[in-house]
């Protein structure tokens, strides 16, 4: 599906069901559920459903649809290819639950509720992305084909034990004074609290992380599993989040109320990164298929090379 433009629908834009080697290329879907604002149902602007494998996504549009999820693989997907997209007030940007294996690398996520959302999934590899006033959420319940009013559901992903394995590598999160919360999360129920004690990423590193002071002070990584009373921790800084998880960012860099160069343009829309800011060159190297989706090795953080 290529060169289309998809708006005004009442729930989906674009479905895909039980299909492989499908690619989406250079479509623009806005405002899809947007006059109707349905509930008790979820809606999205494109919906890749029930065991697809390898659909790719590549520099799309998704825009507007403040009532509807971006593009969400929706049970068990396998081995999404997600590259060059630009989603921007829509809620969960990429939206992988209940599957195995993605790719996500030099995508723009702007405004949006959740710019990534993986649930329930394992081995999704997210390099090279800018976000701007968008989280990136890790999260994992106890949900499994044992008990689950659509059994089938959990049963086409990984197991309760095997939702883990992520990568989140060469990110640029930035957020200015308005936006409230953490600007990366992982999440676990409090149900699977004794069962899974280890971390969803195995690797976390390299990641720049900007942000405007507000008036009131936010965390900037919400991290778990923690062995406290809440399972959780809000880190204010990098500083903070090392002493629980020393084993992560030992590249990240952190730029806590930072008002100096960054993008070329925020209110024209234009998140090139500038070369005058500070971690403009600082990345980790990122494997050869990732190279190859983004055109060449990365050595610069989020989803743009630096321009002066």
């Amino acid at each position: 599906i290529r060169n289309c433009l998809v708006s005004d629908t009442g729930t989906e834009g674009i479905y895909v069901i039980d299909s492989a080697d499908v690619l989406l290329e250079k479509n623009i879907v806005t405002r899809t559920n947007s006059a109707e604002q349905i509930t008790g149902y979820f809606a999205s602007a494109v919906k890749i459903f029930n065991q697809s494998y390898r659909v790719t996504c590549r520099d799309n549009l998704i825009i507007d649809n403040p009532y509807a999820s971006g593009i969400w693989y929706d049970v068990g997907n396998v081995d999404a290819v997600f590259v060059d997209n630009w989603l921007e007030r829509t809620n969960d940007g990429f939206f992988f639950e209940i599957s195995k294996g993605a790719i996500c690398a030099g995508n723009v996520f702007v405004n949006c509720n959740k710019g990534v959302r993986i649930l329930n999934s394992s081995d999704v590899k997210i390099y090279n992305n800018t976000f701007f006033n968008s989280v990136a959420s890790f999260e994992r319940s106890e949900r499994s084909a044992v008990g689950d009013h659509f059994g089938w559901h959990p049963s086409t992903g990984p197991d309760v034990t095997e939702r883990h394995g992520h990568v989140f590598v060469n990110n640029l999160l930035a957020a200015d004074e308005t936006f409230k919360g953490p600007l990366l999360q992982f999440e676990q129920t409090e149900a699977v609290r004794e069962r899974l004690k280890e971390p969803q990423v195995a690797t976390l590193d390299a990641n720049i992380y900007v942000r405007r002071a507000g008036l009131v002070p936010q965390p900037l990584i919400a991290w778990s599993p923690v062995a406290n009373e809440r399972g959780m921790i809000a880190a204010k800084s990098l500083a903070e989040f090392r002493k629980t998880a020393s084993q992560f960012e030992a590249k990240g860099q952190e730029f806590s109320d930072y008002r100096g160069p960054l993008f070329r343009g925020v209110e024209l829309g234009n998140f090139e990164l500038l070369a005058a800011f500070p971690a403009a060159k600082s990345a980790a190297a990122v494997p050869e298929a990732v190279q190859k989706l983004l055109g060449g090795q990365p050595a610069y953080p989020g989803a743009y090379a630096p321009v002066k």
